[in-house]
């Protein structure tokens, strides 16, 4: 099954813990890295307090991990790179979204796949552009959401 995933991270070096977090997922078992966004900074999006800009990508992955398991060893990254859960939305060492799995979909209490937000964040639809550059993601049309977002906050890092 191929997936897409989106990262992002604004606390402490922001672009080793994303090189970090890729390295993991590359690592995990019956799974390869098919391909790498750019990295972009963003401002923060729907957040409760001030925060730092973040950096964001997307991988594309093929796995023979079931949708659920991915997600719990994407938690598992998470909790190794010092993801700490205190608010909705909190700032963040690390931020791994399960947003696209081919030929699943789920909205269960714990994966909703694909996931609610992709239409609706630049900051997640400028990289996927970049993997999908038809902006066709795996069954997911996402063009004229794409074309209709604001994009202006979204910058090419480096």
């Amino acid at each position: 099954m191929k997936a897409v995933l989106g990262l992002g991270s604004n606390l402490g070096n922001r672009e080793e813990i994303l090189a970090e977090a890729i390295t993991r997922l590359e690592n995990l078992e019956a799974t390869r890295l098919l391909a790498l966004s750019n990295l972009y900074e963003t401002a923060p999006f729907d957040v409760p307090s001030p925060q730092g800009d973040y950096l964001n990508c997307c991988v594309l992955l093929e796995t023979a991990l079931p949708p659920e398991a991915l997600l719990e060893r994407c938690l598992d990254i998470e909790a190794q790179l010092g993801r700490v859960r205190k608010e909705r939305h909190g700032a963040r060492t690390i931020d791994i979204d399960l947003l696209l799995c081919e030929g699943f979909s789920s909205t269960s209490q714990t994966l909703t796949v694909p996931h609610p937000g992709i239409l609706k964040r630049a900051f997640v639809m400028v990289p996927l552009s970049d993997l999908f550059p038809m902006k066709t993601a795996l069954g997911l049309d996402f063009g004229p959401a794409y074309e209709a977002i604001d994009k202006t906050g979204v910058r090419l890092y480096k």
